[in-house]
């Protein structure tokens, strides 16, 4: 379920600790909404300029023209990023030609100290991701760490030396706005298409 109003608060204020889900209209209704009305504006996306698994140079200002999804993940990560991943390959088979060229992935690791351009370039080997359209993306701790919460993720080590994060998927418009964002794992795949192609047919 996507919910850009409360998590608009997330990016634009991360200091907040909580906040109150709206209200899911029956679920015939809400696709209805979702065609009719556009996708609102959220803010700016954050900006970032990261290594990718070939290392080359990816920034979003270079993606400018395509709708972008930004999620965050790590090669380590045994819960929940391979729930994550397998559904971004899906909707990336799911979306035919226009993926890579109009629509496009980046994933961006919330353990560089141990997610090497290398390490990235087999975790997408792995997950079947159709480069150069689906980016994995690394760099310094403090410009990882910074951007995360400037998205309005959370990522730290616990005890044991093990990341924990949140999970926020971000949709990221031709003109670089932020549009909508997924909280957690378990988000329509669907729906998530649907977003992305609608953005792609702004004009």
């Amino acid at each position: 379920m996507r919910a850009p109003l409360v998590l608009a608060l997330v990016v634009l204020a991360s200091s907040l600790t909580a906040w109150v889900m709206p209200v899911e209209p029956p679920r015939d209704a809400a696709q209805e909404a979702s065609h009719a009305q556009p996708l609102p504006k959220i803010a700016p996306a954050p900006g970032f300029t990261l290594t990718s698994q070939d290392g080359t140079q990816i920034s979003l200002a270079n993606l400018r023209g395509k709708v972008v999804a930004v999620t965050f993940i790590f090669t380590r990560c045994s819960a929940t990023c391979p729930v994550l991943t397998p559904m971004m390959s899906l909707v990336q088979d799911r979306l035919g030609r226009d993926f890579g060229t109009k629509i496009v992935f980046a994933s961006i690791t919330v353990d560089p100290e141990h997610d090497t351009p290398e390490m990235l370039k087999w975790y997408a080997q792995a997950y079947g991701a159709d480069v150069p359209g689906w980016s994995f993306l690394t760099g310094p701790v403090p410009v990882i760490a910074d951007l995360t919460r400037r998205y309005g993720v959370f990522a730290a080590k616990n005890a044991n030396g093990e990341v924990e994060h949140s999970f926020l998927t971000s949709i990221v418009d031709q003109r670089g706005m932020l549009r909508v964002q997924y909280l957690g794992v378990h988000f329509d795949p669907e729906e998530f298409r649907r977003d992305l192609v609608s953005l792609m047919k702004e004009p």
